[in-house]
């Protein structure tokens, strides 16, 4: 029998979704809004859906490390997907079932397309675009809670590349180990960070973090084989390959 696959698609609305089985959308902060729109809610079974506003598509993360039995699962977003290469934004060239199988005969995981960060590293840039003490913060739970990593940490920080939108696909052991060691750090951030006085963009601390933290995870495990696939906005251009920050 083969393996099942799970393609989560993280979504706050009704929208059109890849035709294939494989794609199922969940309906993120179900908990905080009255219409699931006929999607998986990710308020069922253990969960954070609650915690959307700060977490956001985490608490879809969550709930799939928690809840599904798939072989192989994945998270997208309702406009955001891994496409084939050369392909248009068209729906029809999201990565298919058989694509994905045939990736993962040789490679560990399905990532974006790295981003450059044009002007500055990604702990400038952080500074940049979001608040500094928080990325320091985080800097002291790693080096508390998974000294190991702390390398990994501080070649990132030096780095101007980066992985984005929360978005892979792998075996779900490899996913799952990951968002153990992830939610681990995340949680013990939020006991430490005041968020209350924060804007709403900043607010969103907690997704912003993971996107950096997934890249020293993957510089920390360099024996996972990586294939690397553009995201594309289903409603414009592929998505960003380079990071402006002024």
């Amino acid at each position: 029998m083969s393996e099942k696959i799970t393609i989560y698609v993280a979504t706050h609305k009704k929208a059109e979704f890849p035709k294939e089985k494989i794609y199922k959308p969940i309906r993120v902060g179900s908990v905080l809004n009255s219409d699931d729109f006929g999607y998986q809610r990710d308020d069922i079974g253990e969960n954070i859906s609650n915690k959307n506003k700060s977490f956001c598509e985490l608490t879809a993360t969550y709930w799939i490390m928690k809840n599904d039995k798939s072989d192989i699962v994945g998270l997208t977003h309702y406009r955001r997907y891994f496409f084939k290469k050369h392909k248009n934004n068209k729906l029809e060239n999201v990565l298919s079932e058989q694509d994905i199988r045939e990736i993962l005969k040789d490679k560990d995981i399905i990532v974006p397309n790295s981003t450059f960060i044009i002007k500055h590293n990604a702990e400038k840039s952080w500074e940049k675009t979001h608040i500094k003490k928080d990325y320091d913060e985080c800097r002291k739970i790693i080096a508390e809670k998974y000294p190991d990593y702390v390398e990994a940490f501080e070649q990132f920080s030096k780095s101007r590349f980066l992985y984005i939108c929360n978005m892979f696909i792998a075996k779900k052991e490899i996913f799952d180990e990951y968002y153990k060691w992830l939610f681990d750090i995340l949680f013990e951030l939020e006991k430490r960070t005041d968020i209350s006085n924060y804007d709403d963009y900043n607010k969103r601390l907690f997704g912003f973090m993971s996107e950096r933290l997934f890249n020293v995870w993957l510089l920390k495990h360099k024996e996972l084989k990586i294939q690397k696939m553009p995201v594309y906005n289903t409603d414009r251009r592929p998505y960003n390959q380079y990071l402006m920050i002024n």
